[in-house]
């Protein structure tokens, strides 16, 4: 078959093995990287395959193990939450990480596909607060909860994949749950259409844009959570976080959020006033995590430079000339 040929036939699993690779790496762009030396690899070995098994098969096989080489334990991302303390909002600890400790956003149209069922499963899957627990387990316990609970590969399948045993890979799973239901609550699942959820994240839309403290407040759990990767530092607390936006996080008044499809969950470009008094420049992708109605954690990624061009967002949004 012609190289085209060949292009053609795999072209369909990109973003099927992109969310894969993100659920695996917690990287949208090492995602990315992932998914193009798995395409090349099969590309280049595809006159070898000959449909010994079935091509999906073999090329999530490929992509296993190009996460697997990609992930050394002493690499797996994280959130701000899994290595430091809560720091008090009058006296933040503003250290900054390299962006490779991170678990970082994805847009949803690069990894969601499907019938609305699959979609809806698939959102479930990406939302961050997931993608992070799934950086906590050994990488080959995490390809074999992925498989087996969010693709539903069978026991034999996985087994044959991974050139181990169903009783290993029962075993692996096994061992994966118990650390996955240590997170706690998973939160409410994204419904777009849900009514009530819409309503909320236009009382968040408000409150923010206006810059209503108070109002946001109202809309946050207790014990609510705000991190800002690359900055180490979080802060906990409705209290907490009112001293937060009155001191440190003064400069978010004036913003102006767009909604984006990010992480399957309700999520926000942030724009700050610009410094040259010339609209609003881009501050982070903010996602937003919902427990029992109310928002439990805020997510402000902040690496704009790479994150907004994977959205297509415009690099400056200027005032509306009608007012």
């Amino acid at each position: 078959m012609d190289h085209n040929g060949v292009a053609e036939q795999l072209e369909p699993f990109r973003r099927e093995l992109t969310a894969y690779c993100y659920r695996m790496l917690g990287s949208a762009f090492e995602a990315e990287d992932a998914v193009q030396e798995t395409l090349l690899r099969a590309w280049s070995k595809f006159d070898g395959f000959q449909g010994r098994s079935a091509l999906r098969t073999w090329l999530y096989r490929i992509a296993t193990n190009v996460c697997l080489d990609m992930a050394p334990a002493a690499q797996r991302r994280a959130r701000p939450m899994d290595l430091t303390s809560p720091c008090p909002a009058n006296a933040p600890d503003l250290a900054q990480l390299q962006e490779s400790v991170w678990v970082g956003p994805v847009p949803d149209e690069r990894v969601l596909s499907g019938d609305p069922a699959e979609v809806a499963v698939g959102r479930e899957s990406i939302r961050l607060a997931f993608v992070s627990a799934l950086q906590k387990l050994p990488a080959r316990q995490r390809a074999v909860l992925i498989l087996r609970e969010v693709l539903a590969w069978s026991a034999a399948e996985t087994a044959e994949l991974l050139e181990s045993s169903v009783a290993s890979v029962n075993s692996a799973l096994q061992r994966a749950r118990a650390t996955m239901s240590a997170e706690g609550p998973a939160g409410d699942v994204l419904d777009p259409l849900d009514e009530t959820q819409r309503a909320l994240l236009a009382r968040y839309v408000r409150a923010f844009e206006s810059f209503d403290i108070a109002g946001l407040q109202r809309l946050l759990h207790e014990d609510a959570v705000l991190n800002m990767p690359p900055y180490q530092m979080w802060v906990r607390g409705v209290v907490e976080l009112g001293e937060w936006w009155q001191g440190a996080g003064c400069g978010c008044a004036g913003s102006r959020l767009l909604p984006v499809q990010a992480n399957g969950s309700p999520a926000f470009a942030q724009y700050r006033p610009a410094e040259d008094g010339n609209g609003w420049t881009p501050w982070g992708i903010t996602t937003l995590e919902i427990v029992d109605g109310r928002i439990a954690t805020m997510t402000n990624h902040m690496d704009v430079d790479r994150l907004f061009p994977l959205w297509n967002l415009p690099p400056r949004l200027t005032p509306d000339p009608r007012g």
